[in-house]
């Protein structure tokens, strides 16, 4: 079986007029199908950065990732990353990143607009919202929803396309405790039913949930754990 994610001394320096400003020192680590994992570290320790390479929101300056088992070259096309990314990937971001304008089940079709989709779509969207509890939500605005029902609008959207792997930013950084409690039972309940998810946090309770911990300091790991 491949590994799910495999980085290679991943390293990153972006380019300030005339200076060059590493932030990343060559990462190395893995994750396997169906594992929950947290990347763990302070701000300015490279993890948002760290997130942007394997979510292909960017790439790194050197080193090797392998996605699925597939090679994603440094000179690859952006259109053929955009493809990977909507196709492998699904997207939860700390502030929701919903379009205000449009409705729940709006937003949570909108992924899969980026890809060729049959009549099915609509069907799927209306099951994910009901997957995590909006059904009576489906035709309200993001404006007229609490931090916790975006939250979960982003959750079903991310789900939209069926993607290998769940990349999740901080998802609980912008609600209240109780919120924050629903929305990791449903990514634990997604864990459970087999998808990949990596949470980027700063939280170490919320790290203690999933089932490894890699530690990001100064753009290295420098601690990767199983959690009890």
């Amino acid at each position: 079986m491949n590994n799910i994610i495999q980085l290679n001394s991943i390293k990153k320096t972006y380019k300030l007029k005339k200076l060059e400003v590493p932030v990343l020192h060559g990462i190395d680590f893995i994750v396997q199908p169906g594992e929950m994992v947290a990347i763990v570290g302070p701000s300015g320790s490279g993890k948002s950065t760290l997130m942007n390479i394997i979510g292909l929101l960017d790439r790194p300056t050197e080193g090797e990732y392998l996605l699925d088992g597939e090679l994603l070259t440094l000179n690859m096309s952006d259109r053929k990353l955009a493809k990977i990314r909507a196709e492998k990937i699904g997207f939860i971001f700390q502030s929701f990143n919903l379009l205000p304008k449009q409705t729940a089940l709006e937003n949570v079709m909108l992924p899969a607009s980026y890809i060729k989709q049959d009549g099915t779509t609509k069907k799927t969207a209306l099951e994910l919202l009901k997957k995590v509890g909006l059904d009576h939500r489906v035709n309200h605005k993001p404006t007229e929803m609490s931090g916790g029902e975006k939250q979960r609008i982003a959750i079903a959207r991310a789900l939209i396309n069926n993607p290998d792997v769940i990349l999740a930013d901080e998802p609980t950084g912008n609600l209240d405790s109780k919120s924050g409690r629903q929305i990791m039972e449903i990514l634990k309940k997604l864990n459970d039913e087999g998808k990949t998810i990596l949470i980027i946090t700063h939280d170490e309770k919320i790290a203690n949930q999933c089932q490894k911990t890699i530690h990001i300091f100064d753009g290295e790991v420098v601690e990767g754990e199983k959690n009890d």
